[in-house]
Parts: C-alpha cells; sequence; structure tokens
C-alpha cells in the first residue's frame, strides 16, 4: 500500500495515518519528521537544510526530494508507506512522480481529507496547553475540570499563537492556495480519493479497504 495523505491542519491527518500504519504495517512519512532526523543525526543534507531553517528560510523541493529518496529506498518502504502532507505544491508532486518512476514505484492512491474550514478552526483555536507539563486540552471537546488550570500539574493553560483563528485563516489560505492545483493533478490521473475528516477516525482505512 503506497499512498499520500493530503489535508488541512487540523484534519486529523496524524490519527487516520495511526490507523493505516497499524492496518498495513507500513511506515507513516512526515516531512517534518524527515527533517528533523537529518538534522539531528547530522546528515550531509540534514546539515544543509538547517542552513535554510535557520535563516528563517524553506528547505528547498530539491533538498526534501534527496531526502524522500533516502527514506523511501530503506527496507522498510519495502511493502509500502504513507506520506503524511508531502507533496505540498505542484512542483513537489510532479518532482516527486519524477522520483517514484526513478525507483519503479506506483502509488496505490491520494487521499484528501475533506474538512470545512470552520471545522479546522473551531478544532485548532479551541486548544489549550499547559505551560508546566505540556498537556493539551480543548475549551469544547476535552476541557480540563479546573479551568483554566491543568488537571494534572496545576499549571496555567494558554492558547498557542499559532493556534489563534485569525492565524489558522492565513494558514488554511495558504493550503488552500497550494493544494488546490494537487486535487486536479492527481484526479487527472485517476488517484485521487475523498474522504470526510469530519467523522469517524477510521475514515481513510475504511476507504482503502474498500468499504
Amino acid at each position: 500500500m503506497r499512498v499520500i495523505l493530503l489535508g488541512p491542519p487540523g484534519a486529523g491527518k496524524g490519527t487516520q495515518a495511526a490507523a493505516v500504519k497499524e492496518r498495513f504495517q507500513i511506515p507513516h512519512i512526515s516531512t517534518g519528521d524527515m527533517l528533523r532526523e537529518h538534522v539531528k543525526e547530522g546528515t550531509e543534507l540534514g546539515r544543509k537544510a538547517k542552513e535554510y531553517m535557520d535563516g528563517g528560510k524553506l528547505v528547498p523541493d530539491d533538498l526534501i526530494i534527496a531526502m524522500m529518496e533516502d527514506r523511501l529506498s530503506k527496507e522498510d518502504c519495502a511493502g509500502g508507506f504513507l506520506l503524511d502532507g508531502f507533496p505540498r505544491t505542484l512542483p513537489q508532486a510532479e518532482a516527486l512522480d519524477r522520483l517514484l518512476s526513478k525507483m519503479g514505484i506506483k502509488l496505490d492512491g491520494v487521499v484528501l481529507l475533506d474538512v470545512s474550514d470552520d471545522v479546522v478552526v473551531e478544532r485548532l483555536s479551541g486548544r489549550r496547553v499547559c505551560r508546566s507539563c505540556g498537556a493539551i486540552y480543548h475549551v469544547s471537546f476535552h476541557p480540563s475540570s479546573r479551568g483554566d488550570l491543568c488537571e494534572a500539574c496545576g499549571g496555567e493553560l494558554y492558547q498557542r499563537d499559532d493556534d489563534r483563528e485569525e492565524v489558522i485563516r492565513r494558514r488554511l489560505k495558504v493550503y488552500h492556495e497550494q493544494t488546490a492545483p494537487l486535487e486536479s493533478y492527481y484526479e487527472g490521473k485517476g488517484l485521487l480519493r475523498r474522504v470526510s475528516g469530519e467523522g469517524a477516525t477510521d475514515a481513510v482505512l475504511k476507504v482503502l479497504q474498500g468499504n
């Protein structure tokens, strides 16, 4: 099972990916994790990426693709993989296609988690984090029984800057601008499958199993 999972921030990609990973016993690959691993291990690719990251710049696509080639060539990817949030742009999708063709790998599908902007805003803007222990709550779905204090340690709960509504809507705007071309691109290849990200936690798994 070789699948790409797309969706906006707050769509629940992590939850869906966990179900797919467990069912098919395939690695869950995210660009963020991949970047952090290369930087931590001090690889040549990691050192190059760190220069961009330290300068507040985006890591170039060619570096990401090189890391992707390294990751997909590892033994645990022989039986399949789940790419989380990559590609994000049309040039990245085209570069990934060239890489997969070079490696003799064929995608089984691209799953797009459909979640309305209002639901994303509600999910993310309602998050509260404990300043002391990092525990996460939600004002609607998982509130602390101690109000603005953490149930575990009594620390202050606060809203992260990137969880403010205006920031979330800016992120969504960028996401939609980048992802709209990807939808058409993968639809044209007959690979795109749309799944509601507002329902069951195993929605993607059911689609991949043909249910």
